[in-house]
C-alpha cells in the first residue's frame, strides 16, 4: 500500500490548534507524506515532522494544495479554518473546497473531523 499523502492548512487564528492536533496525532502523521502551506508548514516543522512547504494561503498556497488534490496526489485535507474571520484569499479557499467536493477528496476542517479523516485513512491502510 503507499504512503498517504495529507495536506495541512490553518489559518493565522487555527495554527496553535493545528500543532496541537500534529502532536496529538505524531505517530499516524510521522508515517503520511505531509504537505502544508509556508507558514503553516514551519510550524508544523517545529514539532520534528518532515513536511514539503508550499507558498503561504494569501499568496497561492491553498491554489497550490487544490491543483495537487484535483490530479489525485493527496488523500485528504486538513483545513483548520476561522470561519468567522475574513480573508482575503477567500476564493482560493472556496476552490479549495469545490477540488474536494469534485475529486473526492476527505476535506476536515475542524480538529474532530480531521481525527475521523485520520482513523479512516488508518483503516484503508491496514
Amino acid at each position: 500500500m503507499k504512503q498517504q499523502t495529507i495536506a495541512l492548512i490553518a489559518h493565522d487564528g487555527k495554527k496553535p490548534e493545528m500543532v496541537g492536533f500534529v502532536k496529538d496525532h505524531f505517530d499516524i502523521l510521522s508515517k503520511a507524506k505531509l504537505i502544508a502551506t509556508g507558514t503553516t508548514g514551519s510550524y508544523i516543522r517545529q514539532t520534528g515532522l518532515d513536511v514539503e512547504l508550499k507558498l503561504s494561503g494569501p499568496k497561492g498556497g491553498d491554489a497550490q494544495i487544490a491543483a495537487l488534490a484535483a490530479e489525485g496526489q493527496i488523500d485528504a485535507i486538513l483545513f483548520f479554518r476561522d470561519p468567522l474571520g475574513k480573508h482575503p484569499h477567500e476564493p482560493d479557499i472556496q476552490m479549495l473546497m469545490r477540488v474536494c467536493d469534485v475529486y473526492d477528496v476527505p476535506l476536515g476542517t475542524n480538529p474532530a473531523a480531521a481525527e475521523l479523516i485520520l482513523k479512516g485513512l488508518c483503516q484503508n491502510k491496514a
